[in-house]
């Protein structure tokens, strides 16, 4: 492959027609289902899903044999599938999703979740790089191969509308297009992160998610602070008590050593050398308020933080009124939504367990004290590449970025991995995506670096070439 001539294509594939369906899609208030419970009857799941398919079959018009469906089981969210026939019978298999976290407030001025702006070399809006722009780079990098008659597989792609709430609408389509979708022998996953804009950046491992909600209730009723503290205990420090159970609010280790595992060698190796490579840009890029400091000095032990420890949030609180409104009465109860990150290779729905147990022994004075489970997802943990992989790596990263690849774990969860990881353990996984420095996804001002999403898809394209002529067996 001329993989100069690639680069020029794929340029102004996104100038010309990328980038303008990527800014529609960025006005259109695609919540995922859990933001959005209605999200039918609103309709806007619906707008994203037109959109792209509209897109999509114009550029798969460009494929013989190419097809597109929008798979709808009854109560899920629709899913895009597509297949675009190739040489031979192997099959690579291409990811991304199309819902949205919420607004989130905070926006600075002249930015919104649904107000596309671009300034230089970013697209800011809500769902541009998580991760609306999979399907598009997924297109563009075949169209690249197809332009040079370049060799591959056949390729199939599915787009989900359900990820931000925890893909739970996915396995029910993975088993119902199973026949369809084949053995894939290579997975391509574009809705991780990348730890800088300069280089490619592979995903070794996802953290899983132990989420639920823990309410204490002291009272039936508010009644006044005067009357009531020092005779009826506070839940708020109940509840405060309780999350020391879990976490050691000097440090924010995490108390229980059910959820720890042994890290892997040589990914210890490998965060210490993105550590290396990144320097002090593993906090950096975080827009840390006053003084505030990292929760450690060494880079290294703050990689390992993030993508191999678990670690507390809380991410939601209940019961309260707001300041301005609070008059002086001890309140009834005191809610708090948890979402505790799980090293990759521990089970998720046991950690919500374990969490659940701690929580609701020996509830202090005797208080109502409940745990309601939410979601538990196990992580994901990457095989070794294969030689053939490896190399072609470094080879794209060199080509598209001008430098060597990195490799680092990542502190989300991408349900799907998981899924296929079990389903397909053979199968071969490059996980990779533009969520970089201050990109800020699911936050304020979330913004698509656009040519991080140029570059990412001559790497597919380098990648999906290069699957195909790898050695046989």
């Amino acid at each position: 492959m001329d993989t100069a001539r690639a680069t020029r294509l794929i340029d102004a594939f996104w100038e010309d027609s990328i980038l303008p369906s990527i800014i529609d899609y960025i006005r259109i208030p695609n919540k995922s289902p859990a933001f959005d419970p209605q999200w039918a009857e609103h309709g806007y799941m619906e707008d994203a899903v037109k959109l792209m398919e509209g897109w999509a079959r114009r550029e798969l018009a460009a494929f013989a044999g190419a097809t597109l469906d929008v798979i709808r089981l009854p109560g899920r969210t629709p899913l895009l599938f597509m297949e675009v026939p190739g040489d031979g019978e192997d099959t690579v298999l291409l990811y991304g999703h199309l819902d949205k976290q919420p607004e989130m407030k905070g926006w600075s001025e002249g930015l919104g979740p649904w107000l596309p702006v671009r300034k230089d070399d970013k697209l800011y809006g809500r769902g541009g790089a998580d991760d609306g722009y999979a399907i598009y780079a997924c297109l563009a990098a075949l169209r690249a191969l197809q332009e040079q008659q370049v060799p591959r597989a056949r390729c199939v792609i599915m787009i989900e509308a359900c990820e931000e709430s925890g893909s739970y609408d996915l396995p029910y389509y993975v088993d119902h297009l199973i026949e369809r979708i084949g053995s894939p022998s290579l997975v391509v996953c574009l809705d991780s992160g990348c730890g800088d804009y300069e280089r490619l950046w592979l995903t070794t491992s996802l953290r899983g998610i132990a989420a639920g909600t823990l309410t204490v209730r002291v009272l039936t009723e508010g009644v006044h602070s005067g009357d009531a503290s020092g005779v009826v205990p506070s839940s708020f420090r109940i509840l405060r008590g309780l999350l020391s159970r879990l976490e050691d609010e000097q440090t924010g280790e995490v108390k229980l050593s059910e959820l720890y595992v042994q890290i892997p060698p040589q990914r210890i190796a490998q965060a210490k050398e993105a550590a290396r490579v990144l320097g002090n840009a593993v906090y950096d890029r975080f827009p840390f308020a006053g003084s505030t400091r990292p929760m450690a000095d060494d880079t290294g032990e703050l990689v390992l933080n993030r993508t191999w420890r678990p670690q507390l949030a809380v991410i939601g609180m209940d019961g309260y009124p707001a300041p301005g409104d609070a008059g002086n009465v001890l309140l009834p109860f005191s809610t708090a939504k948890l979402s505790l990150r799980t090293p990759p290779t521990l089970d998720g729905p046991g950690a919500v367990q374990t969490i659940k147990r701690a929580l609701e022994a020996d509830a202090p004075n005797g208080a109502v004290v409940e745990f309601t489970e939410g979601s538990g997802q196990t992580g994901w943990h990457a095989p070794p590449l294969a030689p053939w992989l490896e190399k072609a790596v470094a080879l794209a990263s060199e080509d598209a970025f001008g430098k060597p690849a990195a490799y680092m774990g990542e502190g989300g969860t991408i349900p799907f991995m998981g899924m296929l990881g079990e389903k397909f353990p053979n199968t071969q996984f490059v996980v990779t995506g533009v969520l970089g420095p201050h990109s800020n996804a699911h936050g304020p001002n979330e913004f698509l670096h656009i040519p991080t999403g140029k570059r990412v898809t001559s790497v597919v394209a380098r990648l999906v070439a290069a699957h195909h002529g790898r050695p046989a067996g």
